[in-house]
């Protein structure tokens, strides 16, 4: 379960401002405490023409595994958001990433960690999808029929539900086992 905090972050992304994290299980606790650092993460939206978009499962041994999300990764030391998720779809999806659309930030604390998600706009690419961490992949239509969804795509699909004027549920909500 997510739910937003009453704290907002400053964001100097795209779209500049202030923004409130989504808090992710809030129940448990937060790894670091409030001294923890922002973990930077590339995200990539990747769109084929008939409107469908990519989600992939996290790999087992990563937290929150099985979950699904869009595919990217954590961007290293000086390296732009465009040049992170093309690092991170060659690795993981074995895709070569053309033009990166930066689209939206989204803040996410999870309990290991407070993320900033720069959502990016993908629509063209080369290759042919290779799940070089053993993950599933689906390419989704609005509502997803995949679950569960880790709670940092669930923005995303409203976003998207708005761009398409899309009402309804854009997902499952999974139960979480006792």
């Amino acid at each position: 379960m997510a739910e937003r905090s009453g704290s907002p972050v400053a964001d100097s992304a795209v779209g500049g401002g202030a923004a409130t994290p989504l808090v992710a299980d809030a129940d448990r606790p937060r790894e670091g405490g409030s001294q923890r650092s922002v973990v930077d993460v590339a995200v990539g939206v990747l769109q084929r023409p008939d409107g469908a978009f990519l989600l992939t499962s996290r790999p087992n041994g990563k937290v929150y595994a099985g979950h699904w999300e869009f595919p990217g990764g954590k961007l290293e030391a000086g390296e732009s958001v465009a040049d992170a998720l093309r690092r991170e779809l060659l690795e993981e999806i074995g895709l070569r990433v053309g033009e990166v659309q930066p689209w939206r930030v989204e803040w996410v604390d999870y309990p290991h960690a407070l993320v900033r998600l720069h959502f990016c706009k993908v629509f063209d690419w080369q290759g042919d999808l290779e799940m070089r961490e053993q993950q599933a992949f689906a390419w989704q239509q609005l509502p997803v029929s995949v679950a569960p969804v880790l709670p940092g795509t669930v923005p995303v699909l409203a976003w998207l539900a708005e761009e398409r004027s899309f009402s309804g549920a854009t997902h499952s909500v999974a139960m979480k086992p006792d």
